[in-house]
């Protein structure tokens, strides 16, 4: 296949198009990164959505270098970034051809269409914008969700499953988008502490301050099903009220509220909302030499149990291993199940540990290796009555909390770098 000379072949076919809260999620990377950056779009039309958002999401020192889905619509281009006035003029340039932008410079990379086609056209699109990549950038690339495994899609899912360091599924978006953030060099944990936490789409807004998580959604979704059918089923029973009952409680329960997290540098917060079993040190081989300082938090069924970053790093290992589902406010739940996330930071090692409890049976972990979390960013949840220990380098963290101290996650301050 040849290449032309003014846009990569993004082999789009069919009449699929990404909407504002697409576009929302293949920018985000761009709205997280709070230092000045270069950005490339790739494949923008005026009436773009993502060009709309990636302007929405520019910062005083940031540039944008925009290349046209087409290579006569750069006129078109010029003249809408011109309407929009001096401020936006002075940080977006468009450009005739990819070939055109700037070398080895950008941070984040966006495809502003979806790919669709074939597998080459998918790995045309991805290699053709290697070379304009800085080290540890993120390209962010839009995909049917329903596409099959010979086809663009299924490619950028394998792609995903090598480099992704985050991906999300947007069903809201006509048809269904997988949005992939894509990184192809690692990054330097440094970057992450000048980060916003990202913006997750799998957290449902009710209010400007409530989100449910989408597990929640989806929990109540069956709850509500189920009593539409025990009430077809049995009209004349009153056994439909308990799973319509229960509908609100369960999405209750998935609740994800937003936070305010701490601006201080040498703070630790909270990875979970919930009382301080204990903090101690320890020896844990698992992680490396030396002592570790581990925090302890026992969550209820009535405290929020979405999982947050307690420092900015880059996520380095994630492991699970094996146990048993004893309570989590007992000793025996060391045994637990628990899912390990393995953070490099500049201070060094930090680990999060996502344990079961009595009722919890169900870990999720969206932080793939590779990717950087900022402090307070979601990263996860466990359903129901479970615990989440935070190890830090015992020699490098003092503990600011005890036994018996409440604390709300991606807001309490936990402990200080020393």
């Amino acid at each position: 296949m040849t290449q032309s000379p003014a846009v990569l072949p993004f082999g789009r076919s069919g009449p699929v198009r990404i909407g504002e809260r697409a576009a929302r999620v293949l920018v985000s990377e761009l709205a997280r990164i709070n230092d000045p950056k270069a950005v490339l779009l790739v494949d923008a039309s005026p009436e773009s959505p993502v060009l709309a958002a990636a302007i929405e999401a520019l910062l005083p020192g940031d540039t944008l270098t925009v290349v046209p889905a087409t290579s006569s619509s750069a006129g078109m281009l010029r003249e809408h970034l011109t309407s929009l006035g001096p401020w936006v003029t002075e940080r977006v340039r468009v450009v005739d051809a990819l070939a055109d932008a700037d070398a080895e410079g950008a941070v984040v990379a966006i495809v502003g269409e979806p790919v669709t086609g074939t597998v080459e056209e998918a790995r045309a699109t991805v290699d053709g914008l290697g070379k304009y990549l800085a080290n540890g950038a993120v390209v962010s690339v839009a995909t049917p969700a329903a596409g099959r495994a010979d086809s663009a899609s299924g490619e950028l899912g394998r792609q995903a499953a090598l480099h992704g360091v985050g991906s999300d599924l947007l069903l809201r978006n006509n048809p269904p988008l997988r949005v992939h953030r894509l990184r192809f060099t690692p990054a330097d944990a440094a970057a992450a502490v000048g980060m916003a936490p990202a913006y997750r789409p799998s957290s449902v807004p009710l209010t400007r301050t409530m989100h449910v998580d989408s597990n929640g959604v989806a929990a109540a979704g069956i709850a509500l099903g189920l009593a539409a059918l025990a009430r077809v089923a049995r009209p004349t029973s009153k056994m439909w009220l308990l799973p319509a009952l229960a509908a609100a409680p369960v999405a209750a329960f998935f609740r994800d509220p937003e936070r305010d997290v701490p601006e201080d540098p040498s703070a630790v917060v909270a990875a979970a909302d919930g009382r301080v079993l204990s903090v101690q040190r320890l020896s844990d081989e698992r992680f490396g030499d030396g002592e570790w300082l581990r925090i302890a938090v026992f969550l209820s069924v009535l405290d929020v149990h979405v999982n947050r970053s307690p420092v900015a790093g880059r996520v380095v290992d994630y492991f699970v291993t094996d146990g048993g589902f004893a309570n989590a406010m007992k000793s025996e739940a060391e045994h637990n199940v628990a899912a390990y996330t393995v953070l490099d930071t500049t201070h060094g090692t930090v680990v999060v540990a996502q344990r079961t409890g009595l009722i919890a049976r169900r870990i999720v972990q969206r932080a793939p290796i590779g990717s950087l979390l900022a402090k307070g960013e979601r990263f996860g949840l466990i359903r129901f009555g479970s615990r989440t220990d935070v190890y830090l380098p015992a020699d490098a963290a003092e503990p600011l909390v005890g036994p018996g101290d409440r604390v709300v996650g991606g807001s309490s301050v936990i402990a200080r770098w020393r």
